[in-house]
């Protein structure tokens, strides 16, 4: 059974940076696209980046130019730089491999305020 787990969730200031974690496991994770979404409070799931098998990278709009997306596939983990936070950046961030029908993680809170 796959899991994806996700860490580096906290309070941060407004143009503050986090970086969050992805770690795979029980799955093969080179195969897979890794994706992040996030879900403020009262709105709906969005997605927000992506980092293809082969290093692709696709961003969000709302959030292109500020976070970056990397992956360690020798450590099963992928990593979410996120630069110059916003307040509206303010989300529960989840981890996903393979697309809205894969796999999920639980989300890690980012909080983003003065």
């Amino acid at each position: 059974q796959g899991m994806l787990v996700e860490s580096g969730g906290d309070l941060v200031q407004p143009g503050g940076s986090l970086r969050l974690s992805c770690t795979a496991s029980g799955i093969v994770s080179t195969m897979y696209a890794f994706n992040w979404y996030r879900q403020a409070p009262g709105k709906d799931r969005e997605w927000s980046a992506q980092i293809t098998p082969g290093g692709r990278r696709n961003f969000a709009e709302s959030v292109e130019g500020r976070f970056s997306i990397s992956r360690d596939d020798a450590k099963r983990t992928v990593y979410l730089q996120m630069d110059n936070l916003k307040v509206n950046d303010t989300a529960l961030y989840y981890c996903n491999a393979g697309g809205p029908d894969g796999l999920w993680g639980r989300g890690t809170q980012v909080t983003v305020s003065s």
